[in-house]
């Protein structure tokens, strides 16, 4: 029972890695409506057909499609997927060629103990209970 819930907690935690990649906020979600809406506006005005309408809102014919129809820029605007992107990189520095001089320095040697052995006063061991077993 515990392999199958790991094997599922990890599936679901895969799937939410690829929604964040694909940048999908709860705002996109709440105008797909929107969306649709436009999309139907679209179909009955244009006569374009969803694959022509994306093409128009989000690839190649974007920029010609916003020059002709400016009039609905404010419907452009709800649209999902239309914000801003952050992102951030990191980048590492390598220096190449740079001997840094690292001084050598003997190690040192222990010569005082912290620890002597003294034997207890205390004899158990002389005790029966830590004795071998006796044959009868």
């Amino acid at each position: 029972m515990s392999k199958l819930f790991s094997i599922l907690l990890s599936l679901l935690l895969s799937l939410l890695l690829l929604v964040q990649s694909f940048n999908l906020d709860l705002v996109d979600v709440a105008q797909f409506d929107d969306f649709l809406t436009h999309a139907q506006f679209h179909k009955e005005k244009y006569g374009d057909s969803l694959l022509v309408f994306i093409s128009k809102h989000y690839g190649e014919l974007k920029e010609q499609h916003n020059l002709e129809n400016s009039e609905e820029q404010q419907d452009h605007e709800e649209l999902p997927f239309n914000h801003q992107t952050c992102s951030h990189f990191s980048i590492a520095f390598v220096i190449i060629g740079v001997d840094f001089l690292v001084l050598k320095t003997a190690p040192a040697a222990d010569t005082s103990s912290n620890f002597f052995y003294q034997e207890s006063n205390y004899l158990i061991q002389n005790s029966d209970i830590f004795q071998p077993p006796k044959a009868a």
